[in-house]
């Protein structure tokens, strides 16, 4: 028989190995904790929060220090999913504030930007953007913006959870790169869905054509006369936008007002980000599915470090993290395993989860055990109706054919679920390992070999 790991006692466990980490990922299971969040000045509101509240934000958590919608529908009325069903078959608007710009801007920008991505800054384009990543001297991923190049001389960074505008401050505390860096108030609205190019036209007319725009194009536009910058991008799979609005404090009423107006013979819905669909396109959200203590090749990133588009590691002069990332690449080459948990994506069984997790769920062998790993990102995928995540098992070396690691599909697991989603209460559910991402994406899944 297998050894079965009781779960109903657990408070906090050891047994996943994490002893290639200074800071461990808490792994305390202690399921949802009802407490009243307190909005004081020491958390910013965002130009966008009274009109997340108009139109019915119910819950929030804090996101680069700022308050950040998380819900609209409540549970009784059908919850998430009820979001979910708007992002996937019409239209919907995310106050996505909380994506922090930071400007850096001079003769040198392009060269500190290149200095602090692991991607070549200089072949990103004029009025173009790319999803990137800035790692510290150890090769951790300190943070997975996108970065906007509005001019020859000017780039914006999208913040994820972090401080990085603090830390490129830092970087530069010298003033060795002529540039100035600061966070400007500029604040970004997410447009999500298979109707939002028809909202969007209706939305700018002639402006700018949408049509050929291609994915991660930029341009300028008014929006109720005011000065904003758009993107084709978003954080779902889905078709979408992202309309970034320039003096935010003083006219986010006007630009949002503008979207809704536009938007009712869209079908359009006021949502929280859509977890559920990012989770199914393999997006990665920082901080919950990696941190500053992860490195890009064990959460599916290794793309990020590779820029000659043959799968070699990379050739660029110099940037933060350069020398240990290299020495990792030709260790994985080699067939050595440079770190102890490997993310993947998994099918599962349980009962649908349709909420955000409060706890780590733990991950133990097929034959039970001890836990192992842990998922970072569940959800339930309606279309296959199942449940599916992502998480860290043990790395065992397997490569892709571009020679990033990977999970090993088929390889099968228990994972620990909670009482609400578990079939059997204090049962481990059958889990095993898939490809990722769980459902392509509108615009073609961009992680492969970068080529800038």
């Amino acid at each position: 028989m297998s050894k079965e790991f009781d779960y109903t006692k657990l408070k906090h466990f050891t047994s996943v190995d994490q002893s290639d980490r200074k800071v461990p990922f808490n792994l305390r299971q202690s399921g949802p904790t009802k407490v009243e969040m307190l909005i004081s000045t020491r958390v910013r509101k965002s130009p966008y929060w009274h009109l997340s509240m108009q139109a019915g934000c119910w819950r929030a958590t804090v996101y680069n220090r700022i308050y950040h919608p998380r819900g609209y529908v409540k549970p009784e009325h059908g919850g998430a999913m009820v979001e979910y069903d708007a992002i996937v078959n019409h239209v919907t608007m995310w106050n996505v504030a909380v994506e922090r710009q930071i400007q850096v801007k001079g003769p040198d920008a392009e060269k500190f930007v290149d200095y602090v991505i692991t991607r070549d800054a200089t072949k990103i384009s004029p009025m173009r953007a790319r999803y990137v990543i800035l790692c510290n001297a150890y090769g951790g991923v300190l943070n997975d913006p996108i970065l906007l190049r509005i001019s020859k001389d000017e780039f914006w960074f999208s913040l994820s959870d972090s401080d990085i505008g603090m830390y490129l401050q830092g970087v530069n505390a010298d003033g060795r790169f002529n540039c100035t860096i600061e966070e400007i108030d500029a604040c970004p609205v997410q447009i999500q869905g298979p109707k939002s190019k028809a909202l969007m036209k209706d939305l700018l007319g002639d402006q700018v054509d949408l049509e050929n725009m291609p994915f991660y194009g930029l341009a300028e536009v008014k929006v109720a006369g005011r000065s904003c910058v758009i993107s084709q991008s978003g954080f779902s799979g889905e078709a979408g936008y992202e309309i970034y609005l320039r003096d935010a404090t003083l006219y986010a009423d006007e630009m949002w007002n503008a979207v809704l107006k536009v938007g009712k013979k869209h079908n359009l819905m006021v949502i929280a980000p859509a977890h559920h669909r990012r989770i199914q396109a393999g997006i990665l959200s920082w901080g919950q599915d990696m941190d500053q203590q992860h490195n890009p090749f064990q959460c599916n990133l290794g793309y990020q470090v590779s820029l000659s588009g043959k799968g070699e590691w990379n050739k660029k002069s110099d940037y933060v993290g350069k020398a240990v990332l290299e020495k990792m690449g030709a260790e994985l080459k080699a067939g050595k395993k440079p770190y102890k948990l490997q993310l993947v994506g998994l099918e599962m069984g349980g009962k649908p989860i349709d909420d955000y997790a409060p706890d780590f769920w733990l991950i133990s062998n097929e034959n039970g055990g001890d836990p192992v790993g842990f998922i970072t990102s569940p959800w339930y995928h309606p279309e296959k109706k199942i449940n599916i995540a992502m998480g860290y098992v043990p790395f065992d070396g397997t490569l892709n054919a571009n020679g990033f690691p990977k999970g090993k599909v088929g390889t099968k697991y228990k994972v620990h679920l909670p009482e609400k989603y578990s079939s059997t209460p204090g049962k481990p559910v059958d889990a095993v390992v898939t490809d990722i991402p769980f459902k392509e994406s509108y615009n073609a899944n961009t992680r492969e070999v970068s080529k800038g």
